[in-house]
């Protein structure tokens, strides 16, 4: 039987055994008395105000169970990941939920043991590990039509935007959303047929479907995307809509949210990706590509500060989208691309464009790291660290590095051009990796911009990475294991460097500690050091 391997470089088998080993897991939960349901797995972020850090709303995650008889369960959203693996790869999919034996109560939620994916694109081509994790988000390809639904409560006149305004957010000129998703996907999906609708008059006013949770306020994200999608429904042919974006003329909850939902469209009940945006998100195009990331299936990114605030990182647009972000006259502030793992995570990252070092490499190699941005590229785009397994598998993690510059039409704001990388978690989430000691609040820092003449390693010390130089298209790097140690300075790592690359910037530079090194010995962690003499490593342990 063939068998792959997934991007943590661990080996997984397709097809029949990972079919069976499904149905020995729903036979050993059914065994145990634990209870399976099956249905679809909806996600919605809810993503707060633009306010100071201090100031803002913690980002928000709502897993719901939908099940065939359109019955809601609402699941704890930290056992889910954890149940998952990769919770978000399961987004609006089709999924089989055990939960726990009666007895072992965790949280006002039903205890989880389990989910695992139950849909026909997973059994057409399985791909869970050992623990029956799903390994691999559904891949968006083609056309993504979506609709805009602008609604406006009973109560509530103003009318913020015309229907042309919503329309021509759909083009494919610079700075719109059917140029901006094509770009960021290297052609691999398109918007063709979007367009916008409305302004409909919902029943109910604001109160209705805004109430009170305690203190706070708590949108019905169901109700408004039934009732909005009912009184757009006998104007609008949603036959292709893949996504639908919301549009209403009031606040919600202090959040616009992102992810899928349910409803029953030209007399049939459809499950797409879903919006809902109050007037400051859909002023600004940058917070409304977000939640259509969420629609995607993508989840937040983050730094690696250890601060609640997800929205402090400048390299993608599903974490800070407002920093470092382009200015349009007519759409407010213009999205930035998504990071090479959520392009990954989506599918548009090509094999032949990932190189990824094993675990336990040693081997010193030279790589062409062209710009993430460019559709074009021959050359690698995603460098992947790949670190052991560790005994608990969901604390495993691999590092990915891209390079970013700031140029074209929505990264030309960016902090730098320079090499990112980011650590990801077994649990999906990518952290930028920041030198810096203690990191920045935001990651727009010199800090989390790898540059020429610059080392940095994992914290364990198996890999190690160097930026050589510049090229037309990237940087030169040079990867390799950890240094022998040895009492006078290590010896450059010599490597032909590839025809044609630019010449390093310090050709017999070693690959140790130094002024313009972000990695060395772990003393150097102490304060009082300068900064380029912190190991990036320090705060990640």
């Amino acid at each position: 039987m063939n068998h792959h391997r997934d991007r943590r470089g661990r080996t997984v088998a397709p097809g029949l055994r990972a079919v069976l080993a499904l149905a020995a897991w729903l036979a050993g939960a059914a065994a145990a008395n634990a209870e399976i349901v099956q249905g679809q797995l909806q996600l919605h972020w809810g993503d707060p105000a633009p306010a100071t850090a201090s100031q803002r709303k913690p980002a928000l995650l709502l897993a719901t169970l939908v099940t065939d008889s359109g019955r809601r369960i609402a699941l704890d959203a930290a056992q889910a990941r954890r149940a998952a693996g990769d919770l978000y790869a399961l987004s609006n999919r089709r999924v089989a939920v055990e939960f726990a034996a009666p007895g072992r109560v965790m949280s006002q939620q039903r205890a989880i043991a389990a989910i695992v994916p139950a849909d026909r694109l997973w059994q057409a081509a399985p791909a869970i590990d050992a623990s029956g994790r799903v390994m691999a988000a559904a891949t968006v390809s083609g056309n993504t039509r979506w609709v805009t639904l602008m609604c406006r409560f009973a109560d509530i006149a103003t009318e913020q935007k015309t229907l042309s305004f919503f329309q021509s957010q759909y083009g494919n000129a610079a700075g719109q959303l059917g140029h901006y998703w094509s770009e960021v996907s290297y052609g691999q999906i398109d918007l063709t047929g979007s367009t916008a609708h409305g302004w409909y008059a919902l029943p109910q006013p604001r109160s209705f479907y805004v109430t009170k949770e305690g203190d706070k306020d708590k949108a019905n994200l169901s109700k408004l995307f039934e009732d909005c999608s009912a009184a757009a429904d006998p104007f609008v042919d949603f036959a292709g809509v893949q996504g639908i974006n919301m549009m209403f003329n009031g606040d919600l909850d202090g959040y616009a949210w992102g992810g899928g939902s349910c409803a029953t469209l030209d007399g049939s009940r459809r499950c797409l990706r879903v919006t809902w945006n109050p007037p400051w998100s859909f002023n600004n195009l940058a917070p409304l590509a977000h939640e259509m990331g969420h629609g995607y299936g993508l989840p937040h990114s983050d730094n690696s500060d250890g601060d609640d605030d997800t929205y402090d990182n400048p390299w993608d647009v599903m974490s800070d989208g407002w920093s470092n972000a382009v200015r349009d006259p007519t759409y407010g502030s213009r999205p930035k691309h998504i990071n090479v793992q959520q392009r990954d995570r989506l599918g548009w990252m090509a094999a032949a464009r990932k190189l990824t070092i094993a675990a336990g490499n040693a081997t010193t190699r030279q790589v062409r790291l062209d710009y993430a941005s460019l559709a074009g590229s021959t050359n690698t785009q995603m460098l992947i660290l790949a670190m052991p397994a560790q005994p608990d598998p969901y604390r495993t993690v691999v590092y990915t590095v891209e390079a970013r510059r700031r140029s074209g039409d929505y990264e030309s704001a960016l902090a730098g051009d320079a090499v990112i990388i980011h650590r990801v978690d077994d649990n999906g989430t990518a952290f930028s990796v920041d030198a810096d000691a203690p990191p920045a609040d935001v990651s727009n820092n010199e800090g989390s911009m790898f540059k020429v003449g610059e080392i940095w390693h994992t914290p364990d010390q198996a890999h190690w990475l160097r930026v050589d130089g510049t090229t037309a298209t990237g940087f030169l790097l040079t990867v390799g294991p950890k240094p022998r140690v040895m009492s006078s300075p290590l010896p450059a790592l010599r490597t032909p460097a590839p025809v044609g690359a630019a010449p390093p910037a310090s050709p017999s530079a070693p690959l140790s500690s130094g002024r313009t090194s972000r990695a060395a010995d772990s003393g150097d962690c102490a304060a009082g050091k300068p900064r380029r003499e912190r190991m990036s490593a320090c705060q990640l342990r």
